[in-house]
């Protein structure tokens, strides 16, 4: 079958229900099925994911989409499977049995379209159950992770090119929100393919639907008050984000206080605890949920009327990834951040936890040449108490732990009881000035965070100059509205 002579709009209205394609959709599409690549940021809420599910059902290959959350997978093919498509996923949530049983089916040539995590090539009966698979098109699903959490995060995400290899170097989607000029670069550079060939369509972070507003506050009892009177008579969903897990425990007292009920998000929580908060969330309903950041990417519930950040963010872009889960219906949502000096401190010590020095690197490099497969005998919690001693809120052993494992100087890890020690370090991972580097770039995103807060400009018009866009006529952020 031609592919150009596929009537895509047909398997829109037949398959999908929708009936017209939004913005640059199917122009993305029809790329996709020619045979281009593409880098794709647009809106959260503006129909993404129908960019790559619509060719998994005109193409005669596999669909695989690499995908950051179990939760943003499962909802995604519960959605696919509720419209009769052979969807699945493949991860951790399943027992052993099911994962054999989705390997043989993937084998036995099932599935239009399979979502995984980056971390699933690690595993080698994956690797055998794929390899005998045409694929047709590689979705990488909130691209901004490969640039925004390559190093201190998901280290497996900045392995892409190498993903590519072992697929066949398939025809690729990069989708994401957000992304700065710099973040589109890293993207296209990590997935090993010539800018010249990587198409982009760039539909830009405008949402006029969601009012913006900050109020700066002195300390945390006046902020607690503040919030507590915008929680009064909110509707539908809201959503009051912390960046420290003490600071929304301590929030969550008082709420008690108050006798105002809440659900909590953090991830110190169970998976079990974590997954049935969330699906309670996302029920219709006036409610609300307290929670760090590790709430949110794929929340499918289009009526959050509310998103209040208690702290400041780390960034434009994690602040906007946020926002964006309010109003995807259309309708009017606030978007209220609070701000006091304070935040400042906290958030630059996330700046050190995120970018440990040379010299903290080689300690744990030594340590755990020291212990050898004893390692694997200590808790996370232990194993940092022994490089900071009591300091239990520095947490830059995560950071360490993530780059070793980048950068193949370890395998396995310390929750799984496999952590080992395989290399040397290399000179690279201690360069003064590559960790420099970093450390400003992190702390020049912050300074633009801080920018957005202070500065008296339009709001939208600020995060629109960030990411590159041209300036909007607003009306509908505090600054304007104030004017």
């Amino acid at each position: 079958m031609n592919k150009r002579d596929t009537d895509i709009e047909s398997v829109l209205r037949s398959t999908f229900g929708v009936e017209e394609f939004r913005t640059s959709q199917k122009e993305i599409i029809y790329r996709a099925l020619s045979g281009g690549h593409s880098l794709v940021l647009m809106p959260t809420g503006m129909g993404k994911s129908l960019c790559y599910q619509l060719p998994s059902q005109i193409t005669q290959g596999l669909t695989l989409v690499i995908s950051p959350l179990i939760a943003l997978m499962k909802d995604q093919v519960d959605q696919l499977l509720g419209l009769g498509i052979d969807a699945a996923f493949i991860n951790s949530s399943l027992s052993g049995r099911e994962r054999e049983q989705r390997y043989r089916a993937l084998r036995e040539g099932r599935y239009s379209i399979l979502f995984v995590s980056p971390e699933r090539f690690r595993k080698k009966e994956f690797t055998d159950a794929i390899a005998g698979r045409d694929i047709s098109l590689l979705a990488l699903d909130e691209a901004h992770c490969v640039s925004q959490w390559g190093n201190d995060f998901r280290p497996d995400y900045s392995r892409i090119r190498e993903f590519r290899q072992i697929l066949g170097n398939p025809v690729t989607m990069a989708l994401t929100a957000t992304a700065t000029k710099r973040v589109q670069d890293d993207i296209i550079a990590k997935t090993g393919i010539d800018p010249s060939d990587m198409a982009v369509f760039n539909e830009g972070v405008c949402r006029p639907n969601l009012s913006l507003e900050v109020h700066e506050t002195i300390d945390e009892p006046e902020k607690f008050e503040s919030i507590l009177g915008l929680l009064r008579g909110a509707k539908g969903g809201v959503i009051v984000y912390f960046s420290l897990i003490k600071s929304l425990e301590r929030f969550a007292a008082y709420l008690d206080m108050k006798d105002t009920r809440y659900r909590m998000y953090h991830g110190k929580l169970g998976a079990e605890q974590r997954r049935k908060v969330q699906q309670e969330f996302i029920r219709p309903g006036d409610s609300l949920m307290i929670a760090t950041n590790a709430f949110g990417m794929g929340i499918d519930r289009p009526d959050i009327r509310m998103i209040i950040h208690a702290e400041v963010p780390d960034s434009v872009e994690s602040y906007y990834q946020e926002i964006g889960r309010a109003g995807r219906d259309g309708k009017d949502s606030r978007c209220v951040l609070f701000y006091s000096q304070e935040d400042l401190a906290v958030q630059m010590s996330f700046l050190e936890w995120r970018n440990p020095d040379a010299g903290f690197i080689r300690n744990t490099h030594r340590l755990m040449e020291k212990m050898g497969e004893s390692v694997n005998s200590y808790t996370y919690e232990e194993l940092q108490e022994e490089l900071v001693h009591k300091n239990r809120g520095d947490h830059r052993l995560q950071t360490v732990l993530n780059i070793l494992d980048l950068n193949g100087v370890t395998t396995g890890s310390l929750e799984s009881g496999t952590l080992r020690l395989v290399s040397e370090l290399p000179d690279e991972l201690v360069s003064e000035e590559i960790i420099r580097s970093k450390m400003e770039s992190d702390r020049q995103r912050l300074v633009d965070m801080v920018g957005y807060v202070r500065e008296p400009v339009c709001r939208r018009n600020y995060i629109h100059d960030y990411f590159g866009m041209n300036p909007v006529d607003c009306g509908n952020c505090d600054l304007c509205a104030g004017e």
